[in-house]
Parts: structure tokens; C-alpha cells; sequence
């Protein structure tokens, strides 16, 4: 008895998800589609389709001489480049939560409108970079320890992912981070010893997030114990851990100054990071993207920076580091 497409019942399927004769089952194309394939696919001719493999236009990779087109990028990449670029009117925007690049965003897309959106969902640099890797973000916000060692540690956190060769780092800027305090508990002379006293509340961020490696650090470094900390919250972001303690429910947690000045608390100050973005390389020259740096280096932007506290714009929208690096 024979199937639909008109192959028997017995044929074994193959590693591209079709069967043995590199048909797919019930009609649609495998997986990773032939040179042949990919033509019907997206109906043109075979020649049309070596030309946009000259042209470096179409995702495929060569196996064994033959070329292979993956499905699902062969998807997307008719979504980017539809309509002059369907998604080149919008960007996602993950990663590590900044007072700073949440208002230029916000001012950004109230200028936009209805033309195209930018959002910008905080989830921890980790995260974003996971959401990144599987194309459900286009830009993610990373600090992951000293600035001094940032050219260093940031591309060494985003070659974990295999995606990382198409992306590439963007600079944005420098933040002082350190801890965020709860008004008058804390005076320069009790140290930060005074801060692990027992009765202290702590708000703590989650797992993979860069201020919680940056508290790490300094635990260690000072030779703290961590243990010694009364854990009563746990924050998805600076600003939701800045609540807390402005709202009473904890005394201290990892975060920037500019988030203690919007909360109007205190600020121990432990050093400088930098703020950078992953994104995938193309992200780079959309006009989009290059709408929101250009707001990023403009004076309204640098008033709101100075206003916010704690921020050092010298090197905005350096290209700091690329895949292929």
C-alpha cells in the first residue's frame, strides 16, 4: 500500500525527517532540502537557487559536495527579507535590565508609533543570551563582571553558544555597579562587613543574571560568607529588587546607581562594568537599530545619563567584538 506522497509504507525515514528517498511525509519538504527541493520549495529554478548560494543570500551548507538548505532558517529568512524586511521593522531587545537603554527604547518607539516597534523584555544576561541563540530575541544586554576585564569575559560568555560565530558586541556604555540600600541602614564606617549582619534582608537576583556573578565576586574577594545573609526576596531585574527594598520588604540587593537614584535609595559603590549588546551581525545595519543608537549618543540621552547617575558613554556604539574574531 502506498502512501500519500507515493512511497510505500515501508520506507525508513532519513535524518532530515523525510523518508529514505528524501521525501518528507505527508507532502512537506525535510528538514535540510536538496538544491532541487529548496527550487520547488520557494518555486523558482535550480539556477535561481545557486545564484543566492553565490551571493551568500540563502542559509544552506555544503555536506559531502551536495548543498543542504535547513527549512526553518530558509523560513526565516523569507520573513527578513519579505516586504523590504518584515522583522527589519521590528526588534526584541532581552537580556540584562538598564534604566538608561529602557528610556531610550521607550522614547524610540514613541517616535515610531505605528511605524515599527522595539521592545525590550529583561530576563538576566544569561537568558537573553539563550533567547538570542534561538532567534526569539534579535539584540541581548550583557555585564558579566569588571569592566577591565570585559573584552575578555564577555566574548568568552557568548562563544558557550554555537550560534555566537553570527554575532557580534556592541559597546553601549560603563556602569557603577554595586549595592542598593535601604535609606540611613548603612555608613561607610561599619563597612560592607555591616551589610552581612544577620538581621539584614537581602532581595537576591536570579541565577545567570550579571549583578548576582558581579555580588559573587565580592563576596569572595572580601572573604564574606555568604551564608551569613538573610535571604527574604528574590528579583527578576535591578528595578524589581530596587522595589523591594524601597517598599520595605528587603534592605539590600545587587544593582547600578542609576537604579538607587530612581528608587531613592542608597548606594554602596563596589566598581564599573560594562554594558554591552549580543546581537546577530545583520541586526547591526538595521535602520532600526541604528535609530536607537543614534538616540543612544544624542544630548537628550546623555542629560537622562547624567540625571540617572553612574554612567560613562565614551565608548557608545563601538563594534567590540565580532564572531569572527
Amino acid at each position: 500500500m502506498k502512501s500519500s506522497s507515493g512511497n510505500t509504507g515501508n520506507a525508513a525515514p532519513d535524518a532530515a525527517g523525510g523518508s529514505a528517498d528524501g521525501e518528507a511525509h505527508g507532502g512537506d519538504p525535510p528538514r535540510f532540502m536538496t538544491v532541487k527541493q529548496a527550487a520547488a520549495y520557494l518555486q523558482v529554478n535550480e539556477k535561481k537557487i545557486y545564484a543566492l548560494v553565490r551571493e551568500g543570500k540563502i542559509p544552506a551548507s555544503k555536506l559531502t559536495g551536495k548543498w543542504l538548505f535547513p527549512r526553518d532558517l530558509v523560513d526565516q529568512w523569507l520573513l527578513e527579507s519579505s516586504h523590504g524586511g518584515l522583522l527589519t521593522d521590528r526588534i526584541v531587545v532581552a537580556g540584562s535590565d538598564d534604566p538608561l537603554l529602557f528610556r531610550a527604547i521607550t522614547q524610540v518607539a514613541a517616535s515610531l508609533q505605528s511605524k515599527a516597534l522595539i521592545s525590550y523584555a529583561a530576563t538576566g544576561s544569561q537568558l537573553g543570551l539563550t533567547l538570542l541563540a534561538r532567534r526569539r530575541a534579535d539584540v541581548c544586554g550583557i555585564h558579566w563582571g569588571p569592566a577591565e576585564e570585559s573584552y575578555q569575559r564577555h566574548p568568552a560568555l557568548i562563544r558557550q553558544y554555537v550560534q555566537a560565530g553570527d554575532w557580534a558586541l556592541v559597546r553601549l556604555f560603563r556602569r557603577e555597579q554595586g549595592l542598593l540600600v535601604s535609606p540611613e541602614l548603612w555608613s561607610a564606617e561599619s563597612g560592607l562587613e555591616g551589610l552581612f549582619q544577620r538581621g539584614i534582608r537581602w532581595v537576591e537576583r536570579q541565577e545567570g543574571a550579571g549583578s548576582q556573578r558581579f555580588l559573587r565576586e565580592l563576596i569572595s574577594q572580601n572573604e564574606l560568607d555568604p551564608a551569613d545573609r538573610r535571604i527574604t526576596g528574590r528579583a527578576s531585574t535591578e528595578r524589581e529588587a530596587a522595589s523591594l527594598i524601597a517598599m520595605g520588604q528587603a534592605d539590600v540587593g545587587p544593582g547600578v546607581r542609576a537604579v538607587a537614584n530612581e528608587f531613592g535609595l542608597d548606594f554602596v559603590p563596589i566598581g564599573w562594568e560594562a554594558f554591552d549588546l549580543a546581537l546577530h551581525r545583520g541586526i547591526f545595519f538595521r535602520r532600526l537599530f541604528q535609530r536607537l543608537l543614534d538616540y543612544l549618543r544624542g544630548d537628550e540621552c546623555r542629560r537622562q545619563a547624567n540625571m540617572l547617575g553612574g554612567y560613562d558613554l565614551a565608548e557608545l556604539g563601538n563594534l567590540v567584538w565580532t564572531g569572527s574574531d
